[in-house]
């Protein structure tokens, strides 16, 4: 195909994005022209067109790349990416108001509206999200997910080094703050011209909607205050979870804990996870109900659960709000030092937070309170309730919202790792790193392997390890003598 062609078709499908009309073809195909660094257009016919918006980008970065406008590999291919896809991208006013279009019609319309924007316009990174290793694994919790994280591009020595000299710029202040719409990215910055928000007012207070570009799951979206704030778990945070969900009754929305170790990788702005995904902790029985004499039109129980997560039910939203701030401000003052349960430090610093999740089930709100500590110990100087040192070799990063719904996020080095594993069990030649080899004599002396049959068998036992992360950082144990201490707990309430 000619690049005119290219450059016709690619300005084609940005006038049915929305945002251009057909008298803006000229100038569009003028400017797409100068980006690629091609002087004249030859006369092309716009007809319909057939390939994606992604094809027809690679075809304009490597007429790009021919005529030298950046070189390969740099920071600058992402950046040139981003604004070729903001042609793509109506502005934000035009975006937030064809949501609000469609949203008339239906919740459902409006984020299939925005989210296959998102993917068309590659803010959504499918491709890179392709790579990731997604198996199932069977426990005795029920199915969980498990994921070998490969969807964020590694850099390579140049751009590194590029990104130690550049000048430290503080903006935005961070990836979440709403100053990202439209930015156009640095060496040591992501690109975001292609990026939109839509705007939620929630009961007055601005916070903003999006989706999140390297997705772990269906419709992976984050809701962020548009103040730059520290995360912070509070009776508001409730009340705010519960408003999402009347807003989008088809998602989840969760928030991650608001305490080092035991919270997720951003706890500098307040922000939460939401989608349209049923997690493994989500389809997890109430094995143990219990009564609040306060709340008596609630269900309330214990999930079974490896962690230890309190689920309560109601048809009024209010009062599932102020039932989650009673459980929470009894857990943030709550000891129990029989099993290594101690809210505050000597100097009164406090370790005791909850990582909540809300969701709809019919005419019921519902919400999971996973009770979270953060305590650390001689034995376990990186948390008494975060993956010990014997599972560490596959997981060692903080439990966030995710793997506590039994999401496991793994790190990419576990895809050459495992498959020198494979090596080993089935004694050829490896390179097994050390931290791996007594797993793996374990699985030796457990199973009979063979080709056909091991890489099911090491993709189960890592599920069986991701079921002991999620117990180790389960405050109250699934022993006798835990379970009597969550016991006491809920007696207290």
């Amino acid at each position: 195909m000619s690049i005119s062609q290219t450059v016709t078709d690619f300005v084609t499908l940005a006038i049915q994005a929305g945002g251009w009309m057909e008298l803006d073809r000229l100038y569009l195909q003028n400017r797409v022209l100068a980006m690629v660094g091609e002087e004249s257009l030859d006369p092309v016919s716009p007809v319909v067109v057939t390939k994606t918006s992604l094809e027809l980008l690679d075809e304009l970065v490597e007429q790009a790349l021919k005529n030298g406008v950046f070189r390969e590999g740099s920071a600058d291919l992402e950046i040139f990416e981003a604004q070729l896809m903001d042609f793509l991208t109506p502005p934000p006013s035009v975006v937030n108001a064809l949501f609000a279009q469609h949203y008339e019609k239906d919740p459902v319309d409006a984020t299939d509206y925005f989210y296959k924007l998102s993917k068309e316009n590659n803010y959504i990174k499918t491709r890179a999200i392709a790579k990731n290793i997604i198996f199932p694994a069977e426990t005795e919790y029920g199915q969980l997910e498990i994921t070998i994280n490969l969807s964020r591009p590694e850099k390579d020595p140049k751009q590194i080094a590029a990104a130690r000299q550049a000048t430290q710029v503080n903006y935005p202040k961070c990836v979440l703050c709403m100053e990202n719409e439209g930015y156009k990215g640095r060496t040591n910055y992501p690109a975001r011209t292609n990026h939109r928000i839509i705007r939620m007012n929630l009961d007055g207070e601005s916070w903003g909607f999006q989706y999140s570009p390297y997705a772990y799951y269906n419709e992976h979206s984050i809701i962020l205050s548009e103040e730059h704030r520290p995360m912070v778990i509070s009776k508001e945070t409730f009340y705010r979870l519960t408003r999402i969900i009347e807003v989008l009754p088809h998602y989840f929305v969760g928030s991650n804990a608001d305490l080092p170790i035991v919270g997720g990788s951003i706890l500098t702005h307040d922000h939460y996870q939401a989608g349209r995904h049923i997690f493994p902790m989500e389809k997890a029985p109430i094995e143990q109900y219990f009564e609040l004499s306060d709340f008596p039109l609630m269900n309330a129980g214990i999930v079974k659960w490896p962690m230890s997560v309190i689920r309560l039910q109601s048809p009024n939203s209010e009062d599932l709000v102020e039932a989650a701030a009673l459980i929470l401000d009894k857990w943030q003052h709550y000891s129990d030092e029989e099993v290594s349960i101690r809210a505050f430090s000597e100097d009164g610093t406090p370790h005791h937070t909850i990582t909540p999740i809300a969701r709809r089930k019919g005419s019921l709100f519902e919400m999971d309170l996973v009770l979270r500590d953060n305590n650390v110990s001689d034995e376990h100087p990186d948390g008494i309730f975060h993956p010990h040192q014997e599972v560490q070799h596959i997981k060692k990063e903080n439990i966030g919202l995710i793997e506590v719904m039994g999401l496991a996020v793994l790190p990419p080095r576990l895809n050459d790792e495992l498959q020198e594993v494979e090596k080993y069990v089935l004694e050829k030649e490896h390179h097994i790193a050390e931290y791996h080899k007594a797993w793996a004599d374990q699985m030796k002396e457990n199973f009979s392997f063979n080709e056909a049959n091991a890489k099911e068998i090491i993709q189960k036992e890592v599920g069986q390890i991701f079921a002991q992360v999620l117990a180790d950082a389960g405050v109250y144990k699934r022993t006798m003598e835990g379970q009597a201490a969550f016991k006491r707990f809920i007696d207290s309430l």
